[in-house]
């Protein structure tokens, strides 16, 4: 029988609630972007930075389940933990499993590469630039404008494979990983 406990503080659960509705409103504009609505994206990159690095901060110093000390695993865990997967029962981990916690750690690095190569991006459909871009050579701010686009591609990646985790967590081992993040309360 499993225990419910606290795993997600308050905090946590808004941050990652604001993450979702700054990186999808975010990639939404970029994507279908024009002229009237190109400072949005603006506004999303900026949100999307200030929470990345309060997951930094809280990294460091927040509850044990969200530190990258909790986070950090060997190959070995992490290859032990993968070969459990098809068993049909919930993991039992509080906070995150050795490949969540995997994923966390690139999903933010991701996240974080993304923000700063969009401070030196360029939109030139839209004469758009990015804060920083006026600092930098003409062909820094097109190699960034190029790795600004492929790793939105790289986000759209790890979300979907966070989401068809979150599903298969539910579906195959019968562990509901949204309901934590509501409540913050893991079994």
């Amino acid at each position: 029988m499993y225990t419910e406990k606290q795993v997600w503080d308050p905090l946590t659960r808004v941050c990652h609630i604001l993450l979702i509705l700054t990186v999808v409103g975010g990639w939404l504009i970029g994507e279908f972007r024009t002229f009237s609505i190109m400072q949005w994206h603006f506004y999303c990159g900026y949100a999307t930075g200030g929470l990345v690095l309060f997951r930094i901060i809280r990294g460091f110093s927040g509850p044990t389940e969200i530190r990258f000390s909790s986070l950090l695993h060997s190959p070995h865990n992490i290859l032990r933990y993968a070969a459990t997967l098809t068993n049909k029962q919930p993991s039992g981990t509080p906070g995150h499993n050795p490949l969540g916690s995997l994923f966390i750690l690139l999903i933010v690095a991701a996240l974080a590469g993304q923000v700063v190569t969009g401070l030196f991006s360029k939109d030139d459909a839209l004469f758009f630039s990015g804060p920083l871009a006026s600092f930098v050579s003409e062909s820094t701010v097109l190699s960034v404008t190029s790795l600004h686009n492929l790793n939105s591609t790289v986000i759209l990646v790890l979300v979907g494979v966070h989401v068809t985790a979150i599903l298969f967590y539910w579906v195959w081992k019968k562990e509901n990983l949204i309901k934590p993040m509501i409540t913050g309360k893991k079994k």
